[in-house]
């Protein structure tokens, strides 16, 4: 189109000149050699140059050497090999008439159909900005880190000043039911600052790896209400990745299931005690279940005694949009959280209607 339009050279020469002096950024023309043969008006502003200190020189040579940089020069050299344009190369330099700038250049070879001659089109942008943004939002996010590591320090604190003060008025009543109460919440305090030291020594970028996870939880539980002379240990098997969120319910869960095996499946006689933490996941479903050998005593109509943590239990799987199954005997109780990928609802409906996630959530016991 341009051939048909300007077929006196004179012409393409200045429809040329119009482009490169309309260009915002500033842009130099140079020849096979690296010499400036054009330079856009907006590279003279930027420089505060001027045409007589900038045509035919060298383009290491403009702006007293500014540009003497041997990065910058291996860098344009790819553009004789092959290689028609070349793009982001940055430099930071200090610049007589601007101070330090962080510069982007891009460049292009210009091939011509009359003659063996190249020309060379260099861009440059002034990222200074950008980067100094980015610094900032580097410093900013060190800071976050820093305050929330002191958060979470004096969360700690906290927890652990309240747990010991449970533990205080625990040894101070009188009723056998108070205390075991109050022996139950100091429990569960314990156990939300251990989930809360897990999920913060995990990795930060919102995904949790849920074996490390388990494993350190279950650590914690083991130091804290195994004794010594007790022949019962806790081991994770799995492995699976979560949000932070979920990861947080799925260690209540975990924390719940495993305090209830040690404080009822065993007696103070058992030998060999193992409690067993499992996930596994297929695409978008998942199973966690908890396991021991011990007693799998049923309560009267053969269902486990609800109390506060089967509650806990329940309403956490609730929030997962997971089902509670129990099957306990004589050895050892199961407890399950299975969440499914898609669930139907054939028993309520008659029809097959998915429900993402699933809502239900059941509890069911059997005899072993």
């Amino acid at each position: 189109m341009f051939k048909q339009q300007f077929s006196d050279a004179s012409d393409a020469c200045a429809l040329a000149e119009a482009i490169v002096d309309t260009v915002r950024e500033p842009l130099l023309v140079l020849d096979h050699d690296l010499r400036v043969i054009a330079a856009s008006r907006s590279f003279y502003l930027t420089f505060s140059t001027t045409p007589e200190d900038v045509l035919g020189q060298l383009f290491y040579e403009v702006d007293d050497g500014a540009w003497n940089i041997p990065a910058l020069k291996s860098w344009l050299s790819q553009i004789f090999s092959n290689t028609s344009a070349l793009h982001d190369f940055e430099v930071e330099h200090v610049f007589p008439a601007l101070g330090r700038r962080a510069m982007r250049l891009n460049a292009r070879q210009v091939s011509y159909t009359v003659g063996s001659h190249t020309t060379i089109l260099l861009g440059l942008e002034d990222v200074t900005s950008e980067r100094e943004m980015a610094r900032q939002n580097e410093e900013l996010l060190r800071q976050k880190d820093m305050l929330l590591e002191e958060f979470q320090h004096r969360v700690g604190n906290s927890l652990a000043i309240i747990a010991s003060i449970i533990s205080l008025k625990a040894r101070s009543v009188g009723s056998e039911e108070a205390r075991r109460h109050l022996d139950d919440a100091r429990d569960r305090v314990i156990s939300f600052a251990n989930i809360q030291q897990s999920l913060h020594t995990s990795a930060r970028s919102g995904v949790i790896a849920l074996g490390p996870h388990f494993a350190r939880l279950c650590q914690a539980i083991s130091q804290s209400m195994i004794a010594d002379q007790q022949r019962t240990r806790i081991e994770t098997r799995g492995d699976g990745q979560a949000t932070t969120s979920e990861a947080e319910s799925l260690g209540l869960i975990v924390t719940e299931l495993v305090i209830n095996s040690l404080k009822h499946a065993f007696p103070e006689d058992t030998a060999n005690g193992l409690i067993t933490v499992t996930y596994e996941s297929s695409g978008a479903g998942w199973t966690l279940s908890v396991s021991d050998n011990g007693t799998g005593k049923l309560q009267g109509n053969g269902r486990p005694k609800g109390g506060l943590g089967t509650g806990i239990i329940m309403a956490l799987a609730k929030q997962l949009g997971a089902e509670v199954t129990t099957v306990a005997g004589r050895p050892g109780t199961t407890v399950s959280v299975r969440h499914a990928a898609v669930a139907t609802r054939d028993d309520l409906t008659g029809a097959s209607v998915p429900s993402a996630p699933a809502i239900r959530s059941r509890a069911e016991s059997k005899a072993g």
